[in-house]
C-alpha cells in the first residue's frame, strides 16, 4: 500500500474504533502572563476576528501575541493617564487639598483612557 503525503512527511497515525486518525499536536509556544488587556483582545478575537484567532492559536503564536498587545495597551494606557492628569491640573497638590475632587477628576481620566485604549488598541 502507498504511504499518503502526510506519512511520506513524517506523519503518524493511532487506530481509534474502525478509523484512523492522524497524530497532530499544536507547535510548542512559550508560556507569557497575559494581563486584563490581552484577555479583553482575546475575546474580542474569538468573537468577532475567528480566522485570525484561529491562525494565531495553531500556528503557536497566540500567548506571544496577546502578551505583545497587553505590554502595548498598558504603557498607552499609563501615558494617557499621565498626559490627561497633567493637562487637566490632577496633582498632587490638589489631592492633598482635596481628596474627593481628586478621587474624582483621576476616576473619570481612567474611564477616557480605557476608552481610548480599547478603541484603539483592543478592539481594533
Amino acid at each position: 500500500m502507498e504511504k499518503t503525503i502526510f506519512e511520506q512527511m513524517g506523519g503518524t497515525y493511532t487506530l481509534q474504533g474502525d478509523y484512523y486518525l492522524p497524530n497532530l499536536a499544536l507547535p510548542a509556544e512559550e508560556n507569557k502572563p497575559i494581563g486584563i488587556w490581552g484577555q479583553r483582545h482575546k475575546r474580542y478575537l474569538q468573537e468577532h476576528k475567528r480566522a485570525t484567532y484561529t491562525t494565531l492559536l495553531t500556528s503557536g503564536k497566540l500567548n506571544s501575541y496577546l502578551a505583545n498587545i497587553n505590554e502595548q495597551a498598558e504603557d498607552m494606557f499609563s501615558r494617557l493617564v499621565k498626559q490627561m492628569a497633567e493637562r487637566e491640573g490632577v496633582t498632587e497638590k490638589l489631592k492633598e487639598e482635596n481628596q474627593m475632587e481628586w478621587v474624582g477628576a483621576m476616576s473619570s481620566i481612567r474611564h477616557r483612557a480605557t476608552e481610548i485604549v480599547n478603541s484603539e488598541l483592543i478592539f481594533a
